[in-house]
């Protein structure tokens, strides 16, 4: 009977170091949830920002304005009559 109750001693043992500590361990799945929501985060604000880009060419291909705006603040464009102004610190 001692053989027994010592047997099963050891075996839960054996379990309770597996649950807690081992390769597959309640520790090990807290991790893997940490690095989920960190994924989740990064997922979450690339898509915001695929869709302001979604946006942006949706605008692009359809009105004049965005290519307008662009082509001010990127190339320097003026329209006829405006003056152009260039500040120096």
């Amino acid at each position: 009977m001692k053989l027994l109750f010592g047997f099963l001693v050891v075996m839960f043992l054996t379990f309770q170091f597996q649950l807690w500590l081992g390769e597959d361990s309640v520790r090990a799945l807290n991790l893997l949830e940490i690095e989920l929501d960190a994924q989740r985060e990064i997922n979450d604000s690339l898509e915001e920002r695929n869709r302001l880009l979604e946006i942006e060419v949706i605008d692009l291909k359809t009105g004049t304005e965005a290519i307008e705006e662009r082509a001010r603040s990127e190339l320097g464009m003026i329209e006829e009559g405006e003056k152009y102004y260039l500040l120096i610190d």
